[in-house]
């Protein structure tokens, strides 16, 4: 039985496993490694095509069926919590495909795009919600979607009805792919100051930057105007209106 304090929602449709494998273009010479393997089904399809997969489930029950499912194949089971897993086990530019527990799915995506050993890409089975978060566009950003962003060029994949799963959870999920950027939209030396800022202009979500800005950083709406203005960005912008080069321009001159 499925374990609920766990989040854990079985998906059994071949389609969808595979489009997640697709996704993540996993071809013959691949590490992959899956988040929380569950009864193996999504193992099933990364094994016919990767050369090894590593298969960290928390369940220790879980853990403890899944190798005997797939005798003579090239599988790791480990049983640990993804979240302290250390990454730098792995080889570099190995892939992660997962059906990812909602309730950790903020966290384990800062987890992988912020890991010293960054998979090559990340394909993600996740609420439908938390993925449009994601990838969203300047208009609809979040500072989920600049996080995510900042580290990986994200994109969607399908929308997965929640009858497909067992027990159906109460929405509906989407696959969202997250390729690593080669160099990290920010420097490692600007990143806090970079976060900062983000974190003050969404601080009052419906306030306008001059305001929101002016709350979170604790400086005079005047001074606020005119970084905004040095930084070309209007200060009757909201905080979602901003693309991540909005941001880095006003982090350079603030």
């Amino acid at each position: 039985m499925p374990n609920k304090s766990l989040g854990q929602h079985w998906l059994h449709d071949k389609l969808v496993l595979e489009h997640i494998a697709d996704m993540a273009e996993i071809g013959s010479d691949d590490t992959v490694l899956e988040i929380g393997p569950g009864l193996g089904t999504l193992t099933s399809v990364l094994l016919n095509r990767a050369a090894s997969v590593t298969s960290v489930e928390f369940d220790r029950e879980l853990a403890r069926k899944l190798p005997g499912q797939f005798p003579g194949k090239n599988l790791t089971v480990v049983n640990d919590d993804i979240l302290q897993y250390d990454l730098g086990q792995m080889p570099a530019g190995y892939k992660v495909a997962a059906n990812v527990p909602y309730y950790i799915t903020s966290k384990i995506v800062e987890k992988l795009m912020t890991a010293k050993n960054k998979p090559s890409v990340a394909v993600l089975l996740v609420q439908k919600e938390v993925a449009e978060r994601i990838a969203a566009k300047p208009g609809d950003m979040s500072i989920l979607a600049i996080a995510a962003q900042i580290y990986a060029e994200a994109s969607l994949g399908s929308v997965v009805p929640a009858e497909l799963f067992t027990p159906p959870p109460k929405v509906d999920s989407q696959v969202v792919v997250l390729k690593s950027r080669a160099e990290p939209l920010v420097r490692p030396e600007d990143e806090r100051k970079f976060f900062r800022i983000v974190k003050a202009g969404f601080s009052a979500k419906r306030k306008k930057l001059r305001s929101s800005l002016s709350g979170g950083l604790g400086i005079p709406k005047s001074e606020v105007e005119q970084l905004l203005a040095q930084a070309q960005i209007s200060p009757d912008s909201r905080a979602e209106d901003l693309a991540i080069r909005d941001w880095l321009r006003l982090v350079a001159i603030a």
